[in-house]
């Protein structure tokens, strides 16, 4: 086991600097770059010519570095991510990139942590249910759910929940993590609470895909291990339904749903991403959209990084925990 986590932690470290080389050359893919947003700035505001702009412009190319060639820029890059931790310089928010993530990235991780284990233990729940009462109302009604919890963009879920709190509920926590007082309280149960009093909506959203496609899997899943032999053989033992399905037929069910692990924690965050823009909520998501607007290269390619590195992590994970959890599964 130890020489197996050993090989896929060495096996990640091309994984990731392929994943940066294509995250960087698509950064840099749209035409111009920040300088260039400077310029239309300092035009707009009517102090410069257009002249004046471009030489400015051309100034902070040069003292950034954004003038030299892409690759040059991606070895400068990764030479301060490897030598010294940091992800570059935001020239938009005007701090280091390091800063910015390790600031907002907490928030993100529970948001996203908080959607995945809502998602995972109704997901099973709902799936058990469905596959032990195959074609019944609830199972029918829940059938309609994962369609619809799949299909619906969770942008346009948000879209109508903000429709909702603000014309309908009048309700007045959107766009905030917490309130004033908890802003920089260190967490406790009150501070909790009141996150959870403005984050619920993220978490809804980001979590409402994960419970249909949890219960897809394993409703399916579990259908065909109550139809394999091995519980036709324990049925005809004598044992009870519930022993049947709880011992020998569910933990056999939860393979994929564990394997899945590996990559719910990225899928989350997405589903994060897409809400925390539309209710505007301080977290990465807005923060890497607004980057991606302006060409703010280093926020956008410091957010994929981390983002890489949690999904390598979450595989990584989730097959020691199927090794762990499944006694035929033993990695040399």
């Amino acid at each position: 086991m130890i020489g197996y986590v050993i090989r896929r932690l060495l096996a990640s470290i091309p994984l990731l600097i392929g994943i940066s080389i294509v995250s960087f050359i698509i950064i840099q893919l749209p035409p111009g770059d920040f300088a260039t947003s400077y310029e239309i700035t300092l035009m707009n505001q009517g102090n410069m010519s257009r002249q004046e702009a471009q030489e400015a412009a051309d100034r902070y190319r040069a003292l950034y570095g954004l003038d030299k060639p892409v690759y040059e820029q991606y070895l400068i890059w990764m030479k301060g991510i490897v030598t010294e931790g940091k992800f570059g310089y935001s020239f938009a928010y005007k701090k280091d990139v390091g800063e910015l993530i390790a600031e907002r990235l907490p928030r993100t991780l529970f948001l996203a942590l908080t959607a995945h284990l809502i998602s995972t233990i109704f997901g099973l729940l709902i799936g058990i249910y469905s596959a032990t009462h195959k074609y019944s109302l609830g199972d029918n009604l829940a059938t309609v759910f994962a369609f619809v919890g799949t299909s619906v963009p969770r942008f346009f879920m948000a879209l109508v929940l903000v429709y909702l709190m603000v014309i309908e509920w009048n309700y007045p926590f959107i766009g905030r993590y917490t309130s004033p007082q908890y802003a920089f309280a260190p967490m406790s149960w009150d501070k909790f609470i009141d996150v959870l009093r403005y984050a619920w909506p993220v978490i809804l959203i980001a979590g409402v895909g994960g419970i249909a496609r949890n219960m897809r899997v394993m409703r399916g899943n579990l259908l065909d291990n109550l139809g394999a032999q091995y519980v036709t053989t324990a049925r005809s033992k004598g044992l009870r339904e519930n022993t049947v399905v709880y011992k020998h037929a569910v933990p056999n069910a939860l393979h994929p749903i564990i394997m899945y692990q590996g990559t719910v924690l990225p899928y989350m965050i997405q589903g994060e991403l897409e809400a925390a823009i539309v209710l505007n909520m301080p977290t990465l998501a807005p923060m890497f959209y607004s980057s991606l607007a302006v060409q703010d290269i280093y926020v956008s390619g410091g957010f994929l990084m981390v983002y890489a590195a949690l999904l390598v992590a979450g595989n990584l994970i989730a097959d020691i925990v199927l090794a762990l959890v499944d006694p035929r599964i033993r990695l040399g």
